[in-house]
């Protein structure tokens, strides 16, 4: 190939290579938001395996969570069940899970940016144990 050619498919493939850069990083930047809204820092949401354990935090799953995305076949099951999870967290319903799975470009943003949507606790339950809080409750006579 010479170099026109590799110059022209350059210049074909350069705007497609922006278009998903920005993508990303406006993808980042609604994680953030998410990850701020219930109550953790933003920085949390781009560290690759600590913010999936954060993510777990926020829907209220242990970390062991994380050793089942491992597994083929078992973590598409495990990815819809949190997601599913994260919408109750924010106070949505099934109906928001099912556009996060196939709208996420569209409802990923709408949880990030719009106001009215609050963290309401792990799955949705504001009095609900959160997993560090169950660690630390072993040993104790809480009930």
């Amino acid at each position: 190939m010479d170099n026109a050619a590799s110059g022209a498919i350059f210049a074909l493939m350069l705007p497609l290579l922006l278009f998903f850069l920005a993508f990303g990083i406006f993808y980042i930047i609604c994680n953030w938001k998410i990850y701020k809204k219930a109550g953790f820092e933003g920085w949390e949401c781009i560290v690759p395996i600590y913010s999936t354990i954060i993510m777990l935090r926020i829907i209220g799953k242990p970390w062991w969570w994380l050793l089942l995305f491992m597994i083929p076949g078992v973590n598409i099951i495990f990815a819809i069940w949190a997601t599913n999870l994260l919408s109750k967290s924010f106070g949505k319903d099934v109906g928001f899970t099912l556009g996060i799975l196939f709208l996420g470009f569209i409802f990923i943003p709408i949880l990030a940016f719009d106001r009215s949507i609050v963290y309401q606790g792990p799955a949705g339950d504001p009095n609900g144990i959160r997993p560090m809080e169950d660690v630390n409750t072993i040993g104790t006579n809480a009930a």
